[in-house]
């Protein structure tokens, strides 16, 4: 960028210490301006496509920050208005009450005391002892040449033992020829979006809610993308063959947001879709292996292994800090993916692929995973008792699995006014409508809770925060 400040409104945003990337240090600034006083209440900040002109970054770049601190509470954006500074985002001053003051804050926002966004694990949990075991039992037996250069399809030691754990656990038909190590989902879908629009792609169908940063990468690819409808059971697949899409990308076990497993008969659908278009399903089984009240259901993958690439992640089930993520791949795609990875800085750790093989051999990882199941079903309990309690005019839907619950509010409830009371509790809160593609006819108004996300001593005043802030407006 040609400087490390804006020029106009003098905002002055200092982005020289990037770090993890520019939308999250363009958050950071107008975070710290906010809380310092340099921008006051009521300020309305200059348009995305302003400030992306006046720092020299793209303009979805300011708009994820944006988005992100009107989530958190500390912006507000009205149509007709723009985008201004929350009233409620004024400096703190002096100590809050019964509030300990070396409360641990989260690592990314110094505001936020009680972390419950979605998409996290409890990240304290992580298995140190037995992982450390692992990497040694690894590294005693690994071979010289692992110690080198990589191929882009990954170690073969781990692809060996994801294929019999996949196999085992969700039902997919898998060879270590198939897969292809990736550093994470978006890392996965990346190369996805990039080898499926060489080979013709134009139209990707994408879930109507979902993340906006997975819609990005096919757009970033050259694709256009399509929103599915959802109802209460899910994606409603009828609405693929005129939607022109040669892919769909979708969460069948556990559909994020809304927490809905996709029925058998709309399973079979998308398969037949794949199949009579030549169209490619790409799975996100971001949380499969998380079940409570349910039998497990079974990756997509297995109905159809040459139309269904499927993506997975230790983020959740291990650490995201981990960067190691796995595509399923059909076997006319295996060579152009690796091509597409090459052998550049998106190789990952030979190292931590050798360990993760040896924790899957052991019977680490799933000893690891069965703990963190029953660890999160109490979570998940807990919470459900305090909203029956404390808010029962919230209701509580998608909990039958994975790590995050969809908190539907009466209608008409105004979120900005639920961010409002986060922010004052220092909670961070998702909502369903920063997750909306397509706006359904009647909007929603839920927010989203990762109830994984808080490591165990601060769960218990999370829940109290989050009562508070979600009592009746």
């Amino acid at each position: 960028m040609a400087d490390s400040w804006a020029t106009s409104l003098d905002l002055h945003l200092d982005l020289r210490h990037v770090g993890r990337g520019i939308a999250a240090a363009l958050a950071r600034a107008l975070r710290d301006a906010v809380r310092t006083g340099r921008l006051a209440p009521g300020t309305r900040l200059p348009s995305s496509r302003a400030l992306a002109a006046d720092l020299g970054i793209a303009r979805n770049t300011v708009a994820d920050a944006y988005g992100e601190l009107v989530a958190e509470g500390w912006l507000t954006a009205r149509q007709g208005s723009g985008t201004r500074v929350a009233q409620r985002a004024a400096p703190r001053r002096g100590g809050r009450p019964n509030r300990p003051t070396l409360a641990p804050r989260h690592p990314l926002n110094p505001a936020v005391t009680y972390n419950l966004m979605p998409g996290s694990p409890d990240v304290s949990a992580f298995p140190r002892t037995a992982w450390a075991t692992a990497v040694r039992r690894a590294l005693a037996v690994a071979p010289s040449e692992a110690f080198s250069h990589q191929g882009p399809a990954g170690r073969p030691e781990l692809r060996r033992a994801l294929a019999g754990y996949l196999a085992r656990a969700r039902g997919v038909h898998a060879t270590p020829e198939r897969i292809v190590v990736c550093s994470g989902f978006i890392h996965g879908l990346m190369l996805m979006s990039q080898v499926l629009r060489a080979q013709g792609a134009r139209v990707a169908a994408v879930e109507s809610y979902g993340l906006p940063e997975h819609r990005n990468q096919f757009t970033k690819a050259g694709l256009r993308t399509v929103p599915l409808p959802i109802d209460k059971l899910g994606i409603d697949p009828s609405g693929l063959p005129e939607l022109g899409a040669q892919v769909a990308l979708l969460t069948p076990a556990h559909q994020f947001p809304t927490g809905n497993p996709l029925p058998a008969g709309r399973r079979a659908a998308v398969i037949d879709w794949a199949r009579r278009t030549g169209g490619v399903v790409l799975e996100d089984d971001y949380d499969g292996e998380f079940r409570y009240d349910r039998q497990p259901i079974g990756a997509l993958q297995g109905l159809d292994p040459d139309r269904v690439v499927y993506l997975g992640t230790a983020s959740k089930s291990l650490s995201p800090a981990l960067r190691l993520g796995w595509m399923l791949l059909p076997e006319g795609l295996v060579w152009e993916v690796q091509e597409a990875k090459g052998i550049g800085e998106w190789t990952n750790s030979a190292l931590d692929q050798l360990a993760l093989a040896e924790f899957i051999d052991s019977g680490g990882y799933d000893k690891h995973v069965r703990a963190m199941r029953q660890r999160y079903r109490l979570r998940r309990d807990r919470l459900v008792a305090a909203l029956a309690e404390r808010a029962p005019h919230v209701k509580v839907t998608g909990i039958a699995a994975g790590l995050h619950a969809l908190l539907e509010l009466p209608p008409g409830t105004e979120l900005s006014v639920v961010h409002q009371r986060a922010a004052r509790e220092s909670l961070a809160l998702s909502d369903l409508a920063r997750l909306t593609y397509a706006p359904p006819a009647e909007p929603r108004s839920a927010v989203i809770v990762g109830y994984a996300t808080p490591p165990d001593h601060l769960f218990p005043g999370a829940l109290a925060a989050l009562c508070r802030a979600l009592a009746p407006v």
